[in-house]
């Protein structure tokens, strides 16, 4: 029940102005978001290279509706990239980038968002790195796979979410993989979708995300160049896919494992620790309403994880 209240929330005005305003939900946001400033972020880098697990930044903030301030937001991209090209010392793991494509525009229109981003990945190609289109809600989905794949004939160091949640998504991934373009942060999606477009049912995602990992390390995906990266936290999806690895012999560089800042630090580094890639999701920036509420929908119990930890001494 407490699913579809926070999804609600999280793109409440009301609801965002009084609960940002609340100091303690501030702290609270702290779980899942590595600050609000760059430095804070880049700290969080570090701590998690220092353990063998890689990382891809997001500077959080979606539905941007001015279009000065969706250039200001790419500038804040190239920034970012800029910071990471000169502190270095990465070795061989240089930070990736996540991006909301409503954050660069999208809702003014889709040229604006494509110009953005198209200088964002060009600075990252610059300096020997890569960036993820994050997926939002499904109003977006066709925008973003066209531009991705229009900026994809540009530029190699582009990839794009896939959410599993979706009845669409197998013809998705299909597609991209015979365009020779899938490399997909593959997700279970964390919006409030109706049934006429997404499975309703948790079992029915899983058997969906399961299906579509298997397609993306199948012998024909990885022949015209799928690469996957597994962003669940769930075990079973996980079990899953190292036993299609081994059941398949897929190489370990043809896909890893992604997780979200603040959750299941357990899983990472026994994951890590095994051998397999691990990045962690790190997000930072004041904006971090929407996406600390998607967080509390997604796993309601972290409501009360937080609130008994946030009145320890």
């Amino acid at each position: 029940m407490l699913r579809p209240l926070f999804l609600y929330l999280s793109r409440n005005d009301l609801a965002r102005r009084f609960v940002m305003g609340f100091p303690l939900a501030r702290r609270a946001s702290l779980r899942f978001v590595a600050g609000e400033t760059l430095d804070d972020a880049m700290a969080a880098v570090r701590a998690f290279q220092a353990r063998g697990i890689h990382a891809t930044m997001d500077h959080l903030g979606e539905n941007v509706y001015n279009e000065a301030d969706t250039r200001r937001a790419a500038d804040e991209y190239v920034e970012l990239l800029e910071r990471i090209h000169q502190e270095g010392g990465w070795n061989g793991h240089i930070p990736h980038c996540s991006v909301k494509l409503t954050q660069l525009g999208l809702d003014i229109g889709p040229d604006l968002a494509e110009e953005n981003l198209e200088r964002v990945v060009a600075k990252a190609q610059e300096i020997g790195t890569f960036v993820r289109i994050d997926m939002e809600s499904s109003d977006y989905t066709d925008a973003t796979l066209e531009i991705y794949r229009r900026l994809r004939s540009r530029y190699d160091n582009l990839g794009v979410v896939i959410q599993a949640y979706l009845y669409r998504s197998e013809r998705d991934v299909r597609q991209l993989i015979e365009e020779g373009i899938a490399n997909i942060r593959l997700c279970k999606g964390a919006y409030k979708e109706p049934p006429t477009i997404a499975f309703p049912k948790k079992a029915d995602v899983n058997t969906n995300f399961v299906n579509l990992m298997e397609l993306l390390l199948s012998r024909e995906a990885l022949e015209k160049g799928a690469y996957l990266a597994v962003a669940t936290h769930d075990e079973k999806m996980i079990a899953a896919t190292r036993a299609w690895e081994a059941a398949h012999q897929v190489p370990r560089d043809r896909f890893e494992f992604q997780m979200l800042h603040g959750i299941r630090r357990d899983l990472q580094e026994k994951l890590a620790a095994e051998g397999y890639t691990v990045r962690i999701y790190i997000p930072y920036g004041t904006e971090w309403y929407p996406y600390f509420m998607r967080r509390l929908a997604e796993r309601p119990a972290n409501v009360w994880f937080i609130v008994s930890n946030l009145f320890r001494r």
